[in-house]
């Protein structure tokens, strides 16, 4: 006589280890999430073994001194790496469904089972939600809360970050969004290839690229609003660019369908950042007419994501046994990296780390 076994699908352990396996590998921004300091969203998990709301991360700068040469002495003349630290804080999230036992009975699937995608798909747009928020974040306050006050302090901060497709390079945040009009501020291959030139030469410290492993090649990555995306299709540079991309890029983990490339920038359009930001900054451009799309161009370290416990399911019963519930949680934290640059102040003049912002004007 055989012995009954239980699918592993359906154990609890087998599918928390499957769930947090597929939501790392199915997140829009899975292929830009890594332990080290060279990828864009750096993920520690160092709470996992060790109590603590918090987890610090070093910022680590690109060398740029001369070379010793010959018998010229080193000793001494050692660079300074200027590294930073920065904090990531994290918290409790999480959701769940509940279901009858009568509509248990009258279903063919199992509760976990049913419940599992759409749990997964919550959890990821859970991340995703706090990647756009954070990108978009002034001095780690949502835009939509921060006042003229904070948004004109940061961006005389980030003045070497920040990049209007106007031209603009004032201070005050507000009017920088106003000179943006739909005749000549929409997202063109100019700009993308201007974003980068902000990051790798003019930005001070430097922007880092992140490096391709299929081809060694660097790149930096544009996630672009969706009505931003558009119009940067409709460029007739960016249409005849595309024509080789696809064949070049095909075993790149970094590039996948309905990306573009362009000037070492691969382009993703990622529909949240519609969703998160585009009532923050309607109607804010050309005097109040036009709305503002953004682009957030990133290199290494732009984000930290900080894990102090992976998504787990949970059960409950209810009602006197009823109802059955699913849920799951983790406590995690997902922020823009910054530093201070104010003398002696790790936290004073915050600058962010790895972002260059980009504003520009659309329409729906």
């Amino acid at each position: 006589m055989a012995d009954t076994r239980v699918a592993s699908g359906l154990t609890v352990e087998q599918w928390d280890s499957q769930f947090f396996t597929e939501y790392l590998t199915e997140n829009r921004f899975a292929s830009e999430m890594g332990t080290s300091e060279l990828n864009i969203i750096q993920v520690k998990e160092n709470l996992m073994k060790k109590p603590g709301d918090r987890i610090n991360f070093a910022l680590v700068n690109k060398l740029t001194q001369s070379a010793v040469t010959g018998r010229n002495t080193l000793e001494g003349n050692e660079e300074d790496m200027a590294s930073r630290s920065f904090e990531v804080t994290v918290d409790k999230r999480r959701n769940a469904v509940r279901i009858a036992e009568i509509d248990e009975q009258f279903s063919a699937i199992d509760l976990r089972e049913a419940g599992k995608m759409v749990l997964k798909d919550w959890s990821l747009k859970d991340t995703e939600k706090l990647i756009i928020k954070a990108l978009a974040s002034i001095n780690g306050t949502a835009i939509g809360s921060a006042d003229a006050t904070a948004r004109d302090a940061w961006l005389t901060d980030n003045a070497d970050r920040v990049y209007f497709a106007s031209g603009y390079s004032g201070t005050d945040h507000s009017a920088g969004l106003t000179e943006q009009d739909l005749t000549n501020d929409k997202l063109t291959a100019a700009d993308v290839s201007a974003m980068k030139y902000k990051a790798r030469v003019t930005a001070n410290p430097k922007i880092r690229p992140i490096r391709s492993e299929s081809n060694g090649r660097h790149y930096y990555i544009l996630y672009v609003d969706p009505r931003c995306f558009r119009d940067l299709k409709a460029d007739t540079t960016i249409t005849q660019a595309q024509r080789e991309v696809a064949l070049e890029m095909e075993n790149n983990r970094l590039f996948k369908g309905g990306d573009l490339l362009w000037d070492g920038v691969i382009i993703k359009e990622v529909p949240e950042i519609y969703d998160e930001l585009a009532t923050d900054l309607a109607n804010l451009g050309d005097a109040g007419t036009v709305e503002i799309g953004t682009a957030f161009l990133c290199g290494a370290q732009a984000l930290g994501a900080a894990y102090a416990k992976r998504w787990k399911s949970v059960e409950e019963t209810f009602d006197y046994g009823d109802k059955r519930g699913i849920g799951i949680e983790a406590i995690y934290g997902i922020e823009k990296m910054k530093f201070g640059t104010a003398s002696g102040s790790d936290t004073g003049d915050l600058k962010d780390h790895g972002v260059v912002t980009g504003y520009f004007a659309t329409s729906n």
